[in-house]
């Protein structure tokens, strides 16, 4: 069989694949929009976890499908999607939370009870169950522009009432209402479909309920600001104080001071900076997420009513601007003390290397001292080690006086300069050595 010949699929299968091929590509296609025809009502929760409950939460939708009929149209790790008849429920799992959607199709023109939610059938014991702690609820219902006029909807408006936000949002195919106000444990949107497709309207949903959540697990970053914001200027006055400390300084004693105040001021700047750091940068990636919603439902304005984008700048905008600037002045405030700590270092290790240098010269002083000491020394020893030399010789000379009848005082006398002649002789000569040794070590 030529080349040319061999099927692909063939050919890929002699192919050794990577093993996150497959899951990054279904990653890639996971959670697509719900398409919605008609009349809906869709109740979004999310409930933010710790790691550790991944696996509790999975346990708890086995326990959703035990009491209902349950078909699985979709499942991954980190996505399921369940037809229960009576309502269908998507679960997703993100870093912080997880997210569960319930749809429940109306009838047309069905009133709702202000009470009403999309997983009434769902037995409330299960609900409580799920892990986590609440963060958003939030209701979408999708009309039709044929059951509610949206000139009734305006028409509705008061202008003493609550602040409405509003657009036309899909090229004008539809229009969105919402004050992101809280009743009932819910906020709510709704939305009145002229001509979306069912992907559209899916994709509208979607974005809606992504805004929300985004919004608040953004909004869970100006508290921390708040906090690190009331220590941040006691910090800094601290800084100031300590600065005006260092141009005080007389002593190195004071500067050592000055330094393990610094110390410790540099410890707790950088331990907020790591208890922060998480939670700011995820206000800003949560924030962008909002703003990029928003610009993909392509809205336009409804005279007399802020859109969506507006209101998010006049009211979540600021928000995240302070989050911002506190996480700035902390980069700042630690970026300051490690330069002054720096510069207090500097002057410690010059004062250090004054005090090293007088300490150097006061050893030379005493190792020159040490040194005439020892020329004493050595003299006196070439005077001592002559005169039990001297002696020496005058017992020997003694031993042998009766055989060669010496004269010993003589002998003495002339030994007395040849042993001192010798002993001096080789003590420079020590010395030269272990001078020769010692040079040849450095």
């Amino acid at each position: 069989m030529s080349p040319s010949d061999m099927h692909p699929r063939f050919l890929l299968a002699n192919l050794e694949e990577h093993p996150l091929r497959q899951r990054l590509n279904n990653e890639f296609h996971a959670r697509p929009p719900v398409p919605l025809l008609g009349a809906w009502l869709i109740s979004h929760l999310v409930f933010k976890h710790s790691a550790t409950t991944a696996e509790a939460e999975r346990e708890n939708l086995t326990k959703l499908c035990q009491g209902h009929v349950c078909n699985a149209i979709d499942s991954t790790d980190a996505h399921v999607m369940i037809d229960a008849g009576a309502f269908r429920m998507r679960w997703e799992l993100h870093t912080e939370f997880s997210s569960y959607t319930f749809f429940r199709p109306l009838d047309t023109g069905e009133q709702l009870n202000p009470e009403a939610t999309a997983f009434d059938a769902v037995h409330p014991e299960w609900l409580s169950g799920i892990p986590g702690k609440l963060m958003v609820a939030t209701h979408v219902e999708l009309r039709s522009t044929d059951e509610i006029s949206p000139d009734s909807v305006l028409a509705s408006l008061t202008p003493n009432g609550r602040t409405m936000v509003a657009a036309r949002v899909a090229e004008e195919a539809a229009w969105i209402f919402s004050d992101f106000k809280i009743d009932n444990g819910f906020s709510r949107f709704l939305i009145l479909n002229e001509r979306m497709t069912q992907r559209q309207t899916g994709r509208t949903v979607q974005r809606l309920v992504e805004i929300e959540t985004y919004r608040l697990m953004a909004l869970l970053g100006l508290p921390v600001a708040k906090e690190v914001g009331k220590w941040l200027y006691a910090g800094e006055k601290q800084l100031a104080e300590m600065m005006d400390r260092i141009t005080q300084a007389r002593t190195a004693e004071d500067e050592r001071a000055v330094l393990s105040s610094l110390s410790a001021l540099a410890a707790e700047v950088e331990n907020s900076v790591a208890r922060t750091t998480f939670r700011f940068g995820a206000s800003r990636a949560y924030h962008s997420l909002v703003m990029q919603r928003i610009e993909e439902l392509r809205e336009t304005r409804i005279s007399g009513l802020p859109t969506f984008e507006e209101f998010m700048l006049r009211r979540l905008l600021p928000a995240m601007n302070t989050c911002t600037t506190i996480a700035r002045r902390q980069e700042e405030l630690s970026a300051r003390v490690a330069r002054n700590s720096q510069l207090l270092r500097t002057r410690v290790d010059i004062e250090l290397e004054r005090q090293n240098q007088e300490l150097l010269t006061q050893m030379n002083k005493r190792a020159k001292l040490q040194l005439h000491l020892q020329e004493a020394v050595e003299g006196l020893s070439v005077v001592v080690l002559t005169y039990y030399g001297s002696q020496l010789v005058q017992y020997i000379a003694k031993g042998t006086k009766e055989l060669h009848h010496l004269n010993t005082d003589a002998i003495t006398a002339i030994s007395i300069p040849v042993i001192a002649g010798l002993v001096a002789w080789g003590t420079r000569r020590m010395r030269r050595k272990l001078a020769a040794e010692e040079a040849s070590q450095h």
